[in-house]
């Protein structure tokens, strides 16, 4: 059952003070805002995107910190609805820079002309729902107050940064740049006593990049990952016109696979003898991508024999690599499987270890007391010196966007309040109790996490258009979630995560990085072809989990 919260009083709706009338409000312009915008548009709404950047992008927006880079290929980490807008656009490098994919999506914003009805520099701080009119009242830190018929959220999964973490944070005399809010100008490291803390996919980009340009390098270290090489090729002609002559076939394949990658899982464990396993394992390994991890053998997620033997094999690459069992011992993981955690790609990262001017730092049992003014004390008493201090140290991912707003649904009913309890929603699409709040790269859909990014936006929006054209067209102003079809969602989320091994870790992926977030594993696990077909059944069937009206 789903508990309700309420205030005293349901916040009122002043609608001689509204500043826009409109019939959608879109938060966010990032990859899913801008092409909700684009297809709410064309539809002939009244539409306008809000997004607190300077300019489009979202999470390509925010974080340009150094190395920051695809891991998806970049030939599938785009826009499948127009065949002129994929092969117009050429990439230099299969897994390219944040600049470049930057202005790749200045490239799309241009081409479909959607500037015009984008409002940046303007965070939405609130947004409530109106009983009586069936309506939202949306405010901004402009002052601004908007009256929308439908709120659809396109705020990310990873864009609400934990970076208040640390006793003494504001005493410190140098700069302290979280990756995700790093600046638009130059950051000159050279010369400097620099501190990285956390060591996930963002946080090893930056070690990676910045190691032989900073003066000393001090690594601090909880939880160790498992990386994979990458391999990134430079494209020219013939590379570009080798991936855009597949454009029928990606588009025809990528929305179905497991991931929304291009590959799939093609080998079954108990199939292989023991030496074809370990062939099929160094194959795909030297692949350098993410293949071994969505498109070697699912059966790691399940089992744990299989699990541990895949673990061993990229310990053993790390080993290799490390040499050194101080190294070894704060860097290649040992309690959790291959997998179960996301897993980054690296160019040399473990490498930079065995440099002069890196020290590596383990806080898993001596862990960062406090910030100083000069650097940062662990518990032990010990201090490191810097002069700069990077916080790769994650987000509150799926929620924290929309919990970080005041939005409030029928009776006044609090999203914070609520997901604060337990983090419940339906299909990843909407919310109970929240009508007409439309919901991308939320929970318990796999685009919080397990997807290949542009794959599930793509599918997300398209369902969110779909589902309006379709109210629009039968004149019903209103759509909600039933409590019983958003039970029925969570309990096959949960039948499905359970089956595997993911939810038995503790990372992200189950909020187990935010003190006091209630513990669900966060992204739909049972493929995303599969949740494309069932959100598909779920329109065909005209809708059975929501009540329109």
């Amino acid at each position: 059952m789903t508990m309700t919260s309420t205030t005293d009083t349901a916040p009122a709706s002043d609608s001689s003070a509204v500043d826009r009338e409109l019939d959608a409000v879109v938060l966010g312009a990032g990859v899913a805002g801008l092409y909700q915008l684009h297809q709410l548009r064309a539809q002939g709404l009244r539409v306008r995107a809000y997004e607190a950047g300077g300019d489009v992008g979202g999470t390509w927006y925010w974080n340009r910190y150094p190395g920051a880079r695809f891991d998806s290929e970049a030939y599938i980490y785009q826009y499948l609805f127009s065949e002129q807008l994929y092969k117009d656009w050429s990439w230099s490098e299969k897994f390219p820079g944040q600049p470049e994919i930057e202005q790749w999506l200045h490239y799309v914003t241009d081409r479909l002309n959607l500037r015009e009805d984008i409002q940046f520099s303007t965070r939405i701080v609130s947004a409530h729902y109106d009983d009586e009119r069936g309506r939202w009242t949306v405010r901004t830190d402009r002052g601004e107050t908007i009256d929308t018929q439908f709120f659809v959220t396109c705020a990310g999964m990873l864009s609400a940064p934990m970076d208040n973490m640390f006793e003494g944070q504001d005493s410190f005399q140098g700069p302290i740049f979280h990756t995700s809010r790093w600046p638009r100008e130059n950051v000159d490291l050279a010369g400097k006593r620099v501190g990285v803390v956390g060591i996930g996919a963002t946080g090893i980009q930056v070690i990676q990049t910045i190691a032989d340009t900073v003066e000393h390098l001090t690594v601090f270290a909880r939880t160790p990952q498992y990386v994979l090489p990458m391999k990134n090729p430079k494209y020219g002609e013939s590379e570009q016109n080798w991936y855009k002559s597949r454009f029928e076939e990606l588009r025809s394949t990528i929305p179905h696979t497991f991931t929304g990658f291009e590959y799939d899982f093609e080998h079954a464990w108990a199939d292989c003898t023991p030496e074809q396993r370990q062939e099929i394992l160094e194959e795909i390994y030297q692949d350098g991508s993410l293949k071994l991890w969505l498109a070697g053998f699912g059966e790691m997620f399940f089992s744990e024999e299989v699990s541990e033997a895949v673990s061993e094999f990229v310990r053993n690459k790390m080993r290799a690599r490390l040499k050194d069992q101080h190294l070894i011992d704060i860097l290649v993981p040992t309690d959790y499987g291959f997998g179960t955690h996301r897993v980054p790609l690296e160019t040399n990262y473990l490498e930079v270890y065995h440099r002069e001017n890196v020290d590596l730092v383990g806080v898993k049992d001596n862990p960062i007391a406090r910030i100083l003014p000069n650097g940062i004390e662990l518990a032990d008493g010990t201090v490191h010196e810097l002069d700069v201090i990077i916080l790769a140290t994650g987000f509150d991912a799926g929620t924290g966007a929309l919990t970080r707003i005041d939005i409030r649904g029928r009776g006044g009913r609090s999203l914070t309040e609520d997901w604060g309890r337990d983090i419940r929603t339906t299909m990843g699409l909407m919310v109970h109790g929240y009508p007409n709040m439309l919901t991308t790269a939320v929970p318990l859909a796999p685009s919080a996490a397990l997807c290949n990014m542009t794959t599930c936006l793509q599918q997300q929006t398209e369902w969110i258009t779909a589902t309006i054209r379709s109210m629009r067209g039968q004149g019903k102003t209103v759509i909600e979630p039933t409590e019983a079809g958003e039970d029925a969602w969570v309990a096959h989320h949960e039948e499905v995560a359970s089956a595997t091994l993911v939810p038995k870790t503790h990372s992200w992926y189950l909020g187990s990085n935010v003190p006091g977030k209630p513990r669900r594993l966060l992204s739909y696990i049972g493929g995303v072809g599969q949740y494309r077909q069932k959100c598909d059944e779920e329109a065909a069937a005209g809708y059975p989990k929501f009540r329109i009206a």
